[in-house]
C-alpha cells in the first residue's frame, strides 16, 4: 500500500509535467491573434489630434446619443466629408461647451485636451433630442387669458400677471 502511494504519486507528477509542456508547445503553435491597427482618424479640426481613434468612436457615441441620432445625423458616407451641415454645427457646439465650460466653470482639461470634469455638455440642452428648440415650442403650455368679460386680454404692462379680481367679489 505504501509503495502504491508512492507510485501513484509519480505518476501523478509526471503526467502533469507532460501536460503543461504539451499546452506550452501547443501555445506556441498557434499564433497570436493579429491585431488589426486602429484606422487613422481624418478631418479632425476641434477634438485633439492626440485622441485615439476608439476615444473619438466613443465620444462620437456619447454625442450621438444625448441628440437622440444615429452616425449619419452629422455623417456623409464617407465619413471625412463635410457635406452635412450638422457636422459643422456639432463642430460649432463642441467648441461653444468648451468655451462656457472654460470661462463659467473653470473646467479643468486633460492630457488630450478634454474637459475632465464637464458642467455642462450635449445633453444639458438636448435631452435626448436633435433640435431641442422644435420641441420646446411644440411642448409649451399655452398661457391662460383672463380679463375682462368677453374674453380680451387685460391690460397692463407687458409681461405682467393677468389682472384678476380677488376672491370674495
Amino acid at each position: 500500500m505504501h509503495l502504491n502511494k508512492k507510485i501513484i504519486v509519480a505518476v501523478g507528477l509526471i503526467s502533469s509535467v507532460v501536460v503543461l509542456a504539451s499546452m506550452t508547445a501547443f501555445k506556441q503553435q498557434v499564433p497570436q491573434q493579429q491585431q488589426r491597427p486602429e484606422p487613422k482618424l481624418v478631418n479632425i479640426k476641434v477634438l485633439s489630434k492626440k485622441m485615439t481613434y476608439r476615444q473619438v468612436d466613443h465620444l462620437m457615441d456619447e454625442w450621438a446619443s444625448a441628440l437622440g441620432v444615429k452616425c449619419n445625423f452629422c455623417h456623409e458616407q464617407d465619413k471625412a466629408s463635410d457635406a452635412k451641415p450638422e457636422k459643422l454645427m456639432a463642430r460649432e457646439m463642441f467648441e461653444m461647451a468648451a468655451k462656457l465650460n472654460k470661462k463659467y466653470f473653470k473646467a479643468k482639461k486633460d492630457s488630450l485636451g478634454m474637459v475632465m470634469e464637464s458642467s455642462i455638455n450635449c445633453y444639458t440642452c438636448h435631452h435626448g433630442v436633435s433640435h431641442p428648440e422644435i420641441s420646446l415650442i411644440a411642448n409649451r403650455p399655452r398661457p391662460q387669458r383672463t380679463g375682462p368679460a368677453g374674453g380680451q386680454p387685460g391690460t397692463g404692462a407687458p409681461g405682467a400677471a393677468p389682472a384678476t379680481t380677488p376672491p370674495g367679489r
